[in-house]
């Protein structure tokens, strides 16, 4: 065992060329938001005055204090009209049965709602009856599942019906008239960390929990905020892979093995015909307005409008390179969620100052907001 800071920038630097030389030249395994020829994660946001709001922080008991924008002074109502557009179709609320996997087909007795926008929380509530879906991942996956979780609670004949339990880690909402259950794991790294005499290890080719995780009938996977926080907040002293530790090594790198371990794992562990694996794409924050054109900027805090048209001047963030390098790796087929460029676009839609923590926070989201797309962008690529 050797201890000392790795020194691995070059090494970073080499791999993420051939990484994007290895996307730019070959077949792509994993699923891409194809709905027939369209990309849906391809198009732009635009204002639309009759896209319904389905929630609010009164309707909604469930927003955390950190994404209630609303409830916290948020003056403009704008951000939430704004409607994301594929460039080369509509996104569906709902499908007729036979547009439908064989294996979401309604039952005879149940009736298909239909409508032209937003997210269809009547249908998607009957076709995951009996279903468990989990979101793994951190705070962001935290916002996420809010998110699902105020969508299906506004599609409710009646919430007394939904329970809440808590367990450690894992928060689940059991919405019981559909044995529906919607649930959280929390996993900042994905891989371990674990607690030894020398401190925190952060075990780049461990992971315990996916136990928890194989049988479940949907998971989306998401991390990468951690992986480059330093300081205080860093929650391990040490990192390990195999009979190696150091004190510290390039994060892109370690984020790259932290992703391979978990690839390893749902190649060796996970039934895909059993269950369907999503990971969502790298979720962007927007505190360097140099990142879209406007250098004078160093917050959210007075953003109201999304950047027009679909290109992010900075481009995606190097971390989206690496996870779609290990994804494309793959031989199971994993739905990519590809919700980093879209996001990019709506610098518009963070708590700013609105939150019940009083910090400038340009990381997360409102709620209601840009991640009930994001859901109905999952729920599209489910049902297709």
């Amino acid at each position: 065992m050797g201890f000392g800071v790795q020194r691995s920038s070059i090494l970073v630097a080499v791999s993420m060329i051939f990484s994007w030389m290895f996307l730019a030249n070959s077949a792509v395994n994993y699923v891409h938001g194809k709905m027939g020829e369209c990309d849906i994660y391809e198009g732009s946001w635009v204002v639309d005055e009759s896209f319904p709001i389905l929630y609010n922080s009164s309707s909604c008991p469930y927003i955390r204090k950190e994404f209630n924008c609303e409830k916290y002074g948020r003056p403009d109502q704008l951000y939430l009209k704004y409607r994301w557009q594929p460039k080369d179709c509509d996104l569906p609320r709902s499908l007729s049965p036979t547009q439908m996997p064989v294996h979401l087909q309604l039952l005879p007795n149940q009736k298909a709602t239909r409508s032209q926008k937003g997210f269809d929380g009547e249908d998607f509530l009957r076709r995951f009856e009996g279903k468990k879906i989990m979101y793994i991942g951190d705070s962001v996956s935290l916002n996420h599942w809010q998110s699902m979780v105020c969508l299906l609670h506004a599609a409710v004949p009646d919430p007394a019906r939904i329970l809440q339990e808590t367990n450690g880690t894992i928060s689940t909402f059991i919405f019981q008239d559909y044995d529906l259950s919607v649930i959280l794991f929390h996993s900042q790294y994905l891989v371990d960390i674990e607690n030894e005499q020398i401190g925190g290890v952060l075990k780049l080719d461990s992971l315990k929990n996916g136990e928890t995780w194989k049988n479940i009938d949907v998971l989306i996977f998401n991390t990468w905020l951690w992986w480059y926080r330093r300081g205080p907040k860093q929650p391990w002293d040490y990192i390990q892979e195999g009979d190696s530790i150091v004190k510290d090594m390039d994060r892109m790198l370690a984020f790259r093995k932290g992703l391979m371990t978990w690839a390893k794992w749902v190649e060796l562990e996970v039934d895909v015909r059993k269950t369907q694996v999503f990971f969502q794409g790298i979720s962007p924050s927007h505190y360097k307005g140099q990142e879209w054109g406007e250098p004078e900027v160093t917050n959210c805090s007075m953003e109201t409008q999304p950047i027009s048209g679909s290109t992010y001047l900075a481009g995606l963030p190097p971390a989206s390179y690496v996870l779609e390098e290990v994804l494309s790796s793959m031989t199971k087929p994993i739905n990519l969620l590809n919700i980093t460029n879209l996001s990019q676009l709506r610098k518009d839609a963070h708590p700013g100052i609105h939150n019940g923590l009083g910090n400038m926070d340009c990381t997360h989201w409102c709620l209601p907001g840009l991640l009930d797309t994001w859901n109905q962008l999952l729920y599209t690529s489910l049902i297709t």
